[in-house]
């Protein structure tokens, strides 16, 4: 068996809020800064193409509903342009992507919060659908389905990727780590609309820790960071924004090992990328001690099921064609 060693790179930044063409231009400049310096992987935040839905949490329904229709008309097709240009840009720099994106549904009005896997051909091995919008994002974004909870194998490794809050669902992440997941990107927008107590960064790196430790795997966490851009933008609804905005601690980005231990020194609040060298032979030796997929688990006594069907939304019936066959 061959277990690979490469170099990965994470981003820590924001969008150029509700701009696809820009955001995804500035995509393309860390992508090749990344592939300059050996990187063979990338991750981008959640929802990075191009932003996240802060009015839901600052404003009415009612005033957010102006955003909403923004939002929708600036989220992408997986097969438009804008992603093209990026699947280019995975080929040309000889790089694995893995980017966050609001992907555009076809009702008119449903977006999803979708991660892309895009191998370093170009191609689009994957894509994943957050399963449940958290909160207050239930307002903006449709539930995936369990088609998409899937490792994609690459060249560097298998590749799973959770966005943000899913990164707390157990069986979600069970889910990845029984089909072989040695590498996790778990992707997040810095919240710092948190309660007072309450220190995001720090719950980002417990949950990618916890990930690591008990799957025995690399876990690659981005997290996106609020602009002065998107709080000049949201001011005139909401005067206050800057109080509601500005909060540190609210965005880590980073590598966690197989032993649940940070790996170099993470972004915390600051925009940049940080690298990491990926040694999966890395996650072989702690499973000795814990193997959840393995020996250290009873499967006679659990059973997971997992519905892997893509959501029907219509079955069309002829009725009229089944009566002449008669």
């Amino acid at each position: 068996m061959e277990f690979k060693k490469f170099k990965a790179a994470t981003v820590q930044t924001s969008p150029v809020f509700l701009n696809v063409e820009k955001t995804v231009d500035k995509a393309i400049s860390f992508i090749k800064e990344a592939s300059n310096n050996g990187a063979k992987l990338i991750a981008f935040p959640e929802v990075f193409i191009a932003g996240y839905p802060y009015w839901n949490w600052i404003m009415t329904p009612v005033q957010g509903s102006k955003w909403y229709e923004e939002l929708y008309k600036n989220s992408v097709d997986v097969t438009g342009p804008e992603i093209k240009k990026l699947c280019l840009a995975a080929k040309d720099n000889d790089i694995h992507i893995v980017m966050g994106i609001n992907e555009r549904g076809k009702s008119y009005g449903e977006i999803y919060n979708t991660n892309l896997i895009i191998d370093n051909k170009g191609v689009i091995v994957g894509k994943h659908r957050k399963l449940v919008p958290t909160w207050a994002e239930k307002l903006t974004w449709s539930s995936g389905d369990g088609s998409s909870l899937k490792v994609y194998n690459t060249e560097i490794g298998p590749i799973g990727t959770l966005a943000c809050g899913e990164n707390t669902n157990t069986l979600a992440r069970f889910t990845l780590l029984s089909q072989g997941e040695l590498i996790h990107i778990a992707n997040y927008i810095s919240l710092p609309v948190a309660p007072p107590d309450y220190d995001m960064a720090e719950a980002i790196k417990i949950r990618a820790a916890a990930h690591s430790f008990e799957g025995k795997l690399f876990t690659i966490v981005s997290c996106s960071t609020v602009s002065q851009e998107i709080k000049d933008a949201l001011r005139a609804d909401v005067p206050n924004v800057d109080e509601l905005l500005d909060r540190k601690s609210s965005a880590f980005s980073g590598f966690i090992g197989p032993n649940g231990a940070v790996i170099g020194q993470p972004l915390i609040d600051e925009e940049g990328m940080v690298y990491a060298e990926i040694d999966l032979a890395k996650c072989i030796q702690p499973k000795q001690m814990h193997d959840i997929l393995g020996h250290y688990n009873r499967f006679d006594i659990f059973d997971l099921r997992v519905n892997t069907a893509p959501t029907r939304k219509i079955t069309f019936i002829d009725n009229h064609e089944e009566f002449n066959k008669k």
